[in-house]
Protein backbone atom coordinates (compact mmCIF):
# COMPACT_ATOMS: atom_id res chain seq x y z
CA UNK A 1 0.00 0.00 0.00
CA UNK A 2 0.69 3.74 -0.58
CA UNK A 3 -0.30 6.16 1.66
CA UNK A 4 -0.04 9.87 0.24
CA UNK A 5 -0.17 13.21 2.86
CA UNK A 6 -1.01 16.44 1.73
CA UNK A 7 0.26 19.95 3.61
CA UNK A 8 0.01 23.09 2.58
CA UNK A 9 -3.57 24.27 2.32
CA UNK A 10 -5.09 27.06 4.17
CA UNK A 11 -6.32 30.71 3.33
CA UNK A 12 -5.01 33.18 0.99
CA UNK A 13 -6.11 36.46 -0.53
CA UNK A 14 -6.89 36.78 -4.25
CA UNK A 15 -3.81 37.31 -6.04
CA UNK A 16 -1.17 36.01 -3.32
CA UNK A 17 0.35 32.32 -3.68
CA UNK A 18 0.29 29.21 -1.82
CA UNK A 19 2.40 25.75 -2.27
CA UNK A 20 1.12 22.54 -1.81
CA UNK A 21 3.02 19.59 -0.81
CA UNK A 22 2.47 15.85 -0.83
CA UNK A 23 4.50 12.94 0.52
CA UNK A 24 4.20 9.27 -0.52
CA UNK A 25 5.56 6.33 1.66
CA UNK A 26 4.85 3.01 1.80
CA UNK A 27 6.87 -0.76 1.17
CA UNK A 28 7.87 -1.37 -2.27
CA UNK A 29 6.46 1.07 -4.99
CA UNK A 30 7.58 3.01 -7.39
CA UNK A 31 5.70 6.42 -8.22
CA UNK A 32 4.55 6.57 -11.53
CA UNK A 33 2.58 9.75 -12.16
CA UNK A 34 1.79 12.24 -9.30
CA UNK A 35 -0.74 14.59 -9.73
CA UNK A 36 -2.98 17.01 -8.04
CA UNK A 37 -6.95 17.26 -8.42
CA UNK A 38 -9.45 19.86 -6.95
CA UNK A 39 -12.78 19.63 -5.84
CA UNK A 40 -14.49 22.78 -6.18
CA UNK A 41 -17.88 23.50 -4.00
CA UNK A 42 -21.01 21.76 -6.11
CA UNK A 43 -18.32 20.94 -8.83
CA UNK A 44 -16.85 17.66 -9.80
CA UNK A 45 -13.17 16.59 -9.05
CA UNK A 46 -10.59 17.71 -11.96
CA UNK A 47 -7.21 17.34 -12.97
CA UNK A 48 -5.14 20.44 -12.34
CA UNK A 49 -1.69 19.02 -12.72
CA UNK A 50 0.05 16.09 -13.45
CA UNK A 51 3.95 15.08 -13.70
CA UNK A 52 4.70 11.84 -15.44
CA UNK A 53 8.03 9.75 -14.48
CA UNK A 54 10.23 10.64 -16.46
CA UNK A 55 9.47 14.29 -16.92
CA UNK A 56 5.82 15.42 -18.32
CA UNK A 57 3.76 17.74 -17.16
CA UNK A 58 0.30 18.34 -17.85
CA UNK A 59 -2.04 21.20 -16.74
CA UNK A 60 -5.63 22.54 -16.29
CA UNK A 61 -5.79 25.14 -18.86
CA UNK A 62 -7.62 26.94 -15.82
CA UNK A 63 -4.13 27.10 -13.93
CA UNK A 64 -1.64 26.92 -16.90
CA UNK A 65 0.99 29.69 -16.37
CA UNK A 66 -0.02 30.60 -12.55
CA UNK A 67 0.33 26.98 -11.00
CA UNK A 68 3.98 24.85 -11.74
CA UNK A 69 3.88 21.74 -10.36
CA UNK A 70 6.95 19.70 -9.49
CA UNK A 71 8.58 16.56 -8.23
CA UNK A 72 11.35 15.28 -5.68
CA UNK A 73 11.98 11.97 -6.28
CA UNK A 74 14.24 10.61 -3.98
CA UNK A 75 11.70 11.99 -1.34
CA UNK A 76 8.62 10.60 -3.30
CA UNK A 77 7.29 14.22 -3.07
CA UNK A 78 4.95 16.38 -5.57
CA UNK A 79 4.37 19.90 -4.96
CA UNK A 80 2.09 22.48 -6.48
CA UNK A 81 3.15 25.90 -6.56
CA UNK A 82 0.02 28.18 -6.51
CA UNK A 83 0.74 31.99 -7.75
CA UNK A 84 -1.80 34.60 -8.36
CA UNK A 85 -4.36 32.39 -6.85
CA UNK A 86 -8.09 33.43 -7.97
CA UNK A 87 -11.26 32.40 -6.01
CA UNK A 88 -12.39 30.05 -8.43
CA UNK A 89 -9.62 28.13 -7.05
CA UNK A 90 -10.97 27.68 -3.71
CA UNK A 91 -11.79 24.13 -3.84
CA UNK A 92 -10.40 20.84 -1.75
CA UNK A 93 -7.03 19.76 -3.40
CA UNK A 94 -6.09 15.88 -3.90
CA UNK A 95 -2.93 14.28 -4.40
CA UNK A 96 -3.09 11.12 -6.83
CA UNK A 97 -0.66 8.89 -7.56
CA UNK A 98 -0.01 6.05 -10.05
CA UNK A 99 2.50 3.76 -8.19
CA UNK A 100 3.79 0.27 -9.26
CA UNK A 101 3.57 -2.09 -6.24
CA UNK A 102 6.35 -4.46 -6.47
CA UNK A 103 5.13 -7.29 -4.65
CA UNK A 104 1.86 -7.16 -6.94
CA UNK A 105 3.86 -6.70 -9.47
CA UNK A 106 1.04 -4.10 -11.34
CA UNK A 107 0.21 -0.42 -11.21
CA UNK A 108 -2.38 0.66 -8.78
CA UNK A 109 -3.74 4.03 -7.90
CA UNK A 110 -3.92 6.17 -4.79
CA UNK A 111 -5.53 9.15 -2.96
CA UNK A 112 -4.36 11.34 -0.42
CA UNK A 113 -7.62 13.13 1.63
CA UNK A 114 -7.11 16.60 0.44
CA UNK A 115 -5.99 19.75 1.95
CA UNK A 116 -8.37 23.17 1.68
CA UNK A 117 -7.25 25.93 -0.17
CA UNK A 118 -9.47 28.89 0.51
CA UNK A 119 -9.24 31.79 -1.72
CA UNK A 120 -10.84 35.20 -0.35
CA UNK A 121 -11.59 37.98 -2.37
Amino acid sequence: QVQLVESGGGLVQAGGSLRLSCTASGSRFRADTMAWYRQGPGKSRELVAAHTNPDRTIYADSVKGRFTISRDNAKNMVHLQMNNVRPEDTAVYYCNADAYIFLDYRTREFWGRGTQVTVSS
